[in-house]
């Protein structure tokens, strides 16, 4: 068992002269990511499930996953400090724990206040940093093709939910939704623990600067130096202090509003209009198996025609998107807009994450995305507990998404004001 357990921690040395190590880091976060956005985005599957056995209203049952999403940016804040000191082994290690430990606990729930415990806050310290260390990790191992990379990461989330919300729908069908929660439980564990193992922190641990360049005699790798990139390595405190950081605070708020909104009340949308349960959450699949085209091919182009400009793109496209929801009646035109959303949504998350590494450098990049992660999460409450509260008041959605419309303006707006070279200060 330990000549085992030592051939795995010895692999980066053993394929460092084959293979860039940066692409088995790519290879695991893709499958960690999967899991982590898969397990978070499957939520809508089983809002009427659970707003049936507890007899909870949608704004009730919206505000489970919305403390879930508040909750999410403190631990992501707190997960960035630990990846920049710990590196990402232990720290998604622990994760995949907390997170297959929430989804068991709340397989076996009996009263609806505990599930703003075991769903809400030990979800939330088992997803909460995934987002913001899986992306900070990958952007470390890569300058040229940071895009790209990311994008593959980053399709993680899409083709997760994509497997498992469907996953979810059929076995909530076949037993209940108790025993669906406890079998993801265990496909996350299987999946994420080992998974982890694979994982390292920079290029400079194994000898090796970004894309696989390698060291020449005269040269030393000094991690998280300020002489090896073209930007400021900015730390946290000093990143805190530009414009540029709270103008990607209010992009990934209204982005993160809009966004989920979507992927919480779609399901619960689509049956509304009289479309079974399955094809709904198809409808929910379709929207992030799309995105994962529209991560690496926005992803990359962003390395060519830069990010603001594949950004802003992609945030038109979700308005559009989001203005055609409003009339979509018929299956064929909620897939259509699962189509159009999905492409959109990916192809936008990308270069605005790229974006972040290409300004403030990567010697506080976790901590900069843990905090960054806060304009996320008060985006992703807000957005489900508007959704439940704008239906119980008015029985539509109507409302809701011409509002989650209205995120993407502004999202756009500050896109376009953030400025791409280094940060001036406030």
């Amino acid at each position: 068992m330990n000549t085992q357990w030592n051939a795995l921690l010895l692999l980066p040395s053993k394929m460092k002269s084959s293979v860039f190590y940066g692409w088995v880091v790519v290879s695991a976060s893709l499958v960690i990511s999967a899991l982590f956005f898969g397990t978070r985005y499957s939520f809508g599957v089983f809002f009427k499930s659970i707003a049936n056995e507890f007899d909870l209203t949608r704004t009730v049952t919206s505000i489970i996953f919305s403390i879930y999403m508040v909750l999410c940016p403190i631990f992501a804040i707190l997960g960035g400090w630990a990846l920049d000191k710990y590196g990402p082994r232990v720290v998604v290690f622990s994760m995949g724990l907390f997170t297959s430990l929430s989804l068991l606990l709340t397989s076996q729930t009996n009263y609806s206040w505990q599930l703003f415990v075991v769903y809400s806050l030990i979800l939330a310290i088992g997803t909460g940093p995934a987002y913001s260390v899986l992306m900070s990790t990958t952007t470390r191992w890569f300058d040229k093709k940071r895009g790209l990379a990311l994008g593959i990461t980053g399709s993680g989330g899409g083709l997760g939910t994509m497997i498992m919300a469907p996953l979810a729908a059929h076995l909530i069908g076949s037993f209940d939704w108790r025993t669906a929660y406890a079998v993801l439980a265990l496909i996350v564990g299987l999946g994420i623990l080992p998974s982890s193992l694979l994982l390292r922190k920079e290029p400079a641990e194994i000898g090796l600067l970004c894309d696989g360049s390698k060291l020449t005699p005269n040269k030393t790798v000094v991690p998280n130096s300020k002489d090896d990139a073209n930007t400021l390595n900015l730390s946290l405190a000093e990143a805190f202090k530009t414009r540029n950081f709270w103008f990607l605070w209010i992009v990934w708020l209204s982005f993160a509003l809009c966004l989920h909104l979507v992927l919480t009340h779609i399901v619960p949308y689509v049956t509304d209009a009289g479309i079974s349960a399955t094809e709904a959450a198809l409808v929910l699949g379709l929207i992030n198996i799309i995105s994962i085209p529209g991560r690496l091919l926005m992803g990359g182009i962003s390395d060519r025609i830069g990010r603001k400009v594949s950004a802003i793109i992609c945030a038109l496209l979700q308005i559009g998107a989001m203005m055609w929801l409003a009339w979509a009646r018929e299956l064929w035109a909620f897939y259509f807009f699962a189509a159009v959303y999905g492409f959109a949504f990916g192809g936008f998350d990308i270069p605005v994450t790229a974006l972040i590494g290409d300004i403030f450098g990567l010697r506080s990049l976790g901590a900069i995305m843990g905090v960054l992660g806060g304009g996320w999460g008060m985006g992703a409450a807000i957005g489900p507990a508007l959704g439940g509260l704008i239906f119980d008041l008015t029985e539509s959605y109507s409302s809701a998404i011409f509002m989650g419309a209205l995120a993407m303006v502004v999202a756009t707006l500050f896109v376009g004001l953030t400025k791409q070279e280094i940060s001036k200060s406030i």
